[in-house]
């Protein structure tokens, strides 16, 4: 099943959309968002109009699912930079600054360089894609993001043929993201993708969300998002990716490697230790719901792991 990108004509409008980034502007994207921000923080960069519940008939994933509310994506996010508290996030990320931003690419590259955000924006013409969001408790979200392909910045700095592996790093500010603070986990965040894994063009770097800039509590500047795949490998506040050709270390592994494996793809089959990952609530409804192989995108991803064992390789 090809993927379709999702166009801004066809979002939620909005009566008034204002952000800081060019892009927005030029391609006339003033469409309504649902965002993985505070409902009333005040945001860094430019204010915008917020639509906090767009009816649940405005838009649909491709399954028809309706988008959550902006109400259930702004106030439930899992950060742990900030807290373990999903609720807590927005509050203690309000003042977060994200702009500027720039992202450093490095290892087996032909042009390794540091890469400003807005630069990347206005060179890549984000686009909004509606991507369903699994996490590994056993909850999701359908979001409409703003991103671009993580393979167009990759194929910008040319990838050597021994390159594997791409590996993520997300900004250490312990002063400014008070979980950080916290020595049981060994920060800064790393995560890691195979190499046709990343260059799926369903891998999204998402730079906003619903037609605006990324909020702070929803991992802004600029995040990781691969929808096949549970929440966790989704890195936030990116500032370094690297190509290398061994697997890289991520985080959630090095804690509980029994727990969380390096692949981490949706599989109702391999159940969390603690927990069956069979079904799951959608933030905003009571009611369970079957949880999907590949979280949905089975058409597009599955030929990926062709002959693996994805029980053994969770």
């Amino acid at each position: 099943m090809k993927t379709i990108p999702v166009r801004s004509s066809e979002i939620t409008p909005k009566q008034v959309f204002l952000s800081r980034r060019d892009f927005i502007k030029a391609a006339g994207v003033i469409a309504g968002s649902l965002s993985l921000a505070a409902c009333a923080p005040q945001f860094t960069g430019t204010p915008r109009a917020t639509q906090a519940n767009p009816p649940a008939s405005a838009k649909s994933d491709e399954l028809g699912a309706a988008a959550n509310t902006f109400d259930d994506i702004t106030n439930y996010n899992n950060y742990y930079e900030f807290t373990t508290d999903k609720q807590g996030v927005a509050a203690l990320a309000k003042n977060f600054k994200t702009s500027p931003w720039d992202i450093e690419v490095s290892g087996l590259v032909s042009k390794p360089g540091k890469f400003s955000l807005d630069d990347l924006i206005k060179k890549f013409k984000p686009e909004e894609r509606i991507y369903r969001l699994r996490c590994v408790e056993a909850w999701s979200m359908v979001i409409p993001w703003v991103g671009f392909p993580l393979s167009k910045l990759l194929k910008e700095v040319e990838p050597a043929s021994g390159a594997k592996y791409v590996s993520f790093e997300t900004v250490f500010k312990p002063d400014d993201m008070p979980g950080q603070k916290d020595p049981f986990y060994p920060w800064p965040y790393q995560e890691g993708l195979r190499m046709d894994e990343a260059m799926n063009d369903l891998t999204l770097l998402a730079t906003g969300l619903y037609g605006g800039e990324l909020p702070a509590q929803s991992g802004g500047g600029v995040r990781l998002v691969v929808p096949w795949k549970y929440g966790f490998k989704s890195i936030k506040a990116v500032i370094k990716i690297k190509l290398t050709d061994q697997q890289p270390a991520t985080m959630w592994s090095a804690i509980a490697p029994s727990e969380y494996g390096f692949y981490a793809n949706v599989n109702p089959l391999v159940d969390h230790p603690r927990w069956s990952q069979r079904t799951e609530r959608r933030i905003g409804e009571f009611s369970r719901r079957d949880t999907l192989p590949f979280n949905g995108y089975a058409d597009q991803v599955a030929h990926l792991y062709a002959g693996m064992d994805l029980k053994a390789n969770y």
